[in-house]
């Protein structure tokens, strides 16, 4: 838990932050969608804003910040995945590898990689009370 008593659902290993800080001054704005399918399909993928259509029961796990002036990475996965992960804090890491097709870290010869730890009794109590937003939460 943070000093102020908050649970991070989404953490980024300084790795991640260095590639989405080169991936976001290169591209814009970003986001990453982690999905459940399999391949690629379950790996983290990283697209510009606005490339990829949020659904409305996706759920936002939280924000990456990156260094100033760039605009923060919204961390969002898939409402079925959600409901499998939700006791589990992401944590975005890179590996080397090629990424997958889609993903704007494919040409890097890096690919980002989800791990996960398991929240403690204490903070599945916090996150319980603080529910996540959802894709139908936000305007367009």
């Amino acid at each position: 838990m943070t000093d102020q008593g908050t649970v991070a659902r989404v953490v980024a290993e300084d790795s991640a932050v260095e590639l989405l800080t080169k991936l976001s001054e290169l591209h814009g704005g970003l986001m990453i969608h982690q999905s459940g399918g399999c391949c690629d399909g379950s790996a983290p993928m990283c697209y510009p804003v606005g490339e990829y259509r949020i659904g409305q029961r996706d759920v936002l796990l939280g924000e990456v910040d990156l260094p100033d002036p760039l605009p923060p990475v919204r961390v969002w996965i898939n409402g079925d995945q959600y409901e499998l992960w939700k006791h589990t804090q992401l944590i975005l890491d890179v590996v080397p590898g090629r990424g997958a097709g889609f993903s704007l870290e494919a040409p890097e010869g890096k690919r980002f990689l989800s791990r996960s730890r398991v929240f403690t009794d204490d903070e599945n109590a916090v996150l319980d009370a603080s529910p996540p937003k959802v894709g139908a939460d936000f305007d367009g």
